[in-house]
């Protein structure tokens, strides 16, 4: 499609800015073996938080929400979908699970993408797995559900499949012909895909699951410990605005896709950028993160919620907060009371 037409990509000029970014990003991969090799236990912990994460903020970022202590079931595969947004996230889950563990064996084709919306509707009686039957639009609705403005016109739906087609051959074309930058090729890959918008819903939540998936492919593995989805639902009015900014022209070739291109990588960069930060403060000892919450659990006599920690750990995510208390209580220094974001927590023994 267009932004992966070799014409295209070659006519792109990067700033210094930009080829620093690219760099940096480059720098955070090589150091992932190092943590793999040397923290083992602490990426089987950060795995199971991104997939949490991920599996909540893909689909409320689609207006799909669930309670935290259900999405933790669901992914934890204890408890079995009970309406329609939990059956929409437990196949988010599926989805994110089969790439996890089959990545290696899923190439960037139109048969992947639909066996990744199939998975993403599975536990729906709506069928998945099928190019939209209808034209759709993108659209920015008013607080009352109306529709303000439409933000796009993606690809008609009977152009779609040939559309989608010519999607994945400029892919790979651009890659093993071309021998363009993959952190380039990956980010015009799934902007294309969100401009086609080839299924009547859940293009969002594929994309996402693409995203990680082409990643993968090049050896960035931070999504598999770090969920790049919440960075984009809390980025969220950025995401939107440099899609828009970026989608105008594509149909005709003419399009900047520099704001899409920026804000992609900048996802990257906090991504590696925590997961550096998880894996070091978890792994050094006294004054770090880590060391801090857990005083501020051992000052705690009486139940205590999160954000009561949050108070005594200024500058420490909510996210952090929560690993170290799944693993003060898998140790059994801790247990819950209650369940999802009002659960209390009750200290049992001082931690060591």
């Amino acid at each position: 499609m267009h932004s992966l037409d070799i014409r295209y990509l070659k006519g792109l000029r990067f700033s210094v800015d930009q080829v620093s970014t690219l760099k940096k990003i480059g720098e955070y991969k090589g150091k992932q073996d190092l943590f793999t090799r040397q923290a083992p236990e602490i990426l089987e912990s950060l795995k199971q938080v991104a997939i949490i994460e991920s599996s909540e903020s893909s689909n409320r970022l689609e207006g799909i929400i669930a309670p935290y202590h259900r999405i933790e079931a669901l992914v934890n595969k204890s408890t079995n979908p009970l309406n329609r947004p939990e059956q929409e996230i437990a196949g988010y889950r599926d989805a994110l699970n089969l790439i996890h563990e089959s990545w290696e064996h899923m190439p960037f084709s139109t048969n992947v993408i639909l066996q990744l919306h199939a998975m993403v509707y599975r536990y729906l009686p709506t069928d998945g797995g099928r190019w939209k039957n209808n034209d759709n639009e993108i659209i920015e609705k008013n607080s009352d559900g109306t529709i303000k403005r439409i933000r796009f016109k993606p690809v008609p739906a009977l152009a779609t499949p040939q559309s989608m087609e010519a999607l994945v051959k400029n892919y790979g074309e651009a890659l093993d012909v071309h021998g363009q930058e993959n952190l380039v090729v990956i980010p015009a890959a799934i902007f294309d895909f969100l401009c086609v918008h080839p299924f009547s819903d859940g293009n969002g939540r594929v994309a996402r699951l693409l995203t990680l998936l082409l990643l993968y492919r090049f050896d960035y593995r931070v999504g598999r410990y770090i969920s790049l989805e919440r960075i984009f639902e809390e980025s969220s009015k950025s995401y939107y605005e440099t899609l828009e900014k970026s989608s105008k022209n594509w149909h005709q070739g003419k399009h900047d896709i520099q704001p899409w291109m920026d804000y992609f990588w900048g996802v990257l960069l906090r991504g590696y950028g925590e997961f550096e930060e998880r894996v070091g403060t978890i792994r050094s000892g006294k004054g770090s993160k880590t060391f801090q919450i857990r005083k501020a659990v051992g000052h705690r006599i009486k139940p205590f919620a999160i954000s009561d920690i949050e108070a005594d750990c200024p500058g420490t995510s909510r996210d952090m907060i929560r690993l170290v208390l799944r693993q003060l209580r898998d140790a059994g220094v801790i247990s819950s009371s209650g369940k999802g974001r009002g659960a209390k927590w009750i200290r049992k023994q001082m931690p060591s």
